[in-house]
């Protein structure tokens, strides 16, 4: 039997086919559209150039965010989400469950955290041995955990998160520009060798064969790319789409949601000059996200926090936080939650008098 890290390697040079694939088909349309289309087929200098002209800009904005999409390292959770060494030890000599989970809720007394799982315990990554922020799920394939994880897409060979989310959404927007361009312009002369208008040449394989790809990827790219502005719109991941967050007052799918407007600047940031160019502009850090309290829960008397960008975690791509980031709970009223909870979940809600929450409206 082959090693486990050879299988690993063969696994993951399998997994760069479904690129080169792609690579392929788009080096083929670049040669059939230039060459065989714009030289050997369009008699006209002038729509010659003006199909080159505006071919090349959206094959530039093609391939630039798709090469962004792939090679942009999906971010991982920061050092102060592992457990502290003597609480790690403990952890993995305890057998029991509520014994571990207490260990997990002394260890998140200074992390800002929102989500639970559906049992309402820490999540915890046994495989990475850190605790989950909000939003971040273990990736099997690339077998690490990924802050605010979409999905795996194999035609990437990458993970889907927070790190090149935004980056994706241009690539879908921009091979489906580069698809819709293709098939528009080579229409005329898709018909006109079809009904044998054009003589037979070697250019009319090319012509003919390129309409069909870029129509096909067209109807497949278009579901995508408007399922993925639905989730834009609506503040969600993949993940989240089919298993709502839990937070402590149950699941709510639209936990994260901030509103329209705030929903797509979460992803694209507050300049709207940088929307359209596959560039890091998302907003937060990756590891906190502004949330929605929909319900009252007890146990957060009030919301109010201002947090510092954590500059521990390098891997995090970099980008200015705005007014909207600001709605995590405190550390230290966390912290508090947490003594509450360990301690039975005693509260006495009733001589606390009013409770206040901070509620972000839809926009």
């Amino acid at each position: 039997m082959a090693p486990t890290h050879v299988l690993r390697c063969c696994q993951r040079g399998l997994a760069w086919i479904p690129v080169i694939f792609i690579a392929l088909v788009v080096c083929w349309s670049y040669y059939a559209y230039v060459v065989e289309l714009c030289i050997f087929t369009i008699p006209s200098i002038g729509e010659q150039i003006v199909y080159l002209i505006f071919f090349h800009l959206s094959f530039v904005m093609f391939v630039w965010s798709y090469w962004k999409t792939i090679f942009t390292q999906p971010a991982n959770p920061s050092k102060e989400f592992c457990l502290p060494k003597a609480e790690k030890e403990r952890y993995e000599k305890e057998e029991r469950p509520e014994s571990q989970q207490e260990i997990l809720w002394r260890a998140a007394t200074s992390l800002p955290l929102y989500t639970r799982t559906g049992a309402g315990a820490i999540r915890y990554c046994d495989r990475c041995q850190v605790i989950k922020p909000d939003r971040c799920h273990h990736c099997s394939a690339c077998d690490m955990c990924v802050l605010k994880m979409d999905h795996h897409c194999p035609w990437v060979n990458n993970c889907v998160g927070f790190s090149n989310y935004k980056f994706f959404i241009l690539f879908l927007a921009y091979s489906l520009v580069y698809c819709l361009f293709i098939a528009a312009t080579v229409l005329q002369y898709f018909i006109k060798f079809w009904t044998n208008e054009l003589p037979d040449t070697h250019a009319k394989f090319h012509v003919l064969f390129l309409f069909f790809v870029a129509a096909m990827f067209c109807i497949s790219i278009l579901s995508l790319f408007s399922y993925h502005l639905w989730l834009v719109g609506k503040n969600r991941s993949t993940i989240e789409a089919f298993r709502a967050p839990v937070f402590r007052t149950g699941s709510d799918k639209n936990g994260f949601s901030l509103g329209f407007r705030k929903n797509i600047a979460q992803v694209f940031g507050d300049q709207k000059k940088y929307w359209l160019l596959p560039v890091f502009t998302s907003q937060g850090d990756g590891l906190t996200f502004p949330a929605r309290l929909v319900n009252a829960d007890v146990e957060q008397a009030t919301v109010n926090l201002h947090p510092e960008p954590d500059k521990s975690a390098a891997e995090v791509p970099e980008s200015p936080l705005s007014d909207s980031q600001n709605r995590l709970l405190s550390n230290d009223q966390h912290a508090n939650n947490v003594g509450d909870h360990l301690a039975n979940n005693t509260l006495k809600s009733a001589e606390s008098g009013t409770i206040t929450i901070s509620m972000e409206s839809e926009s």
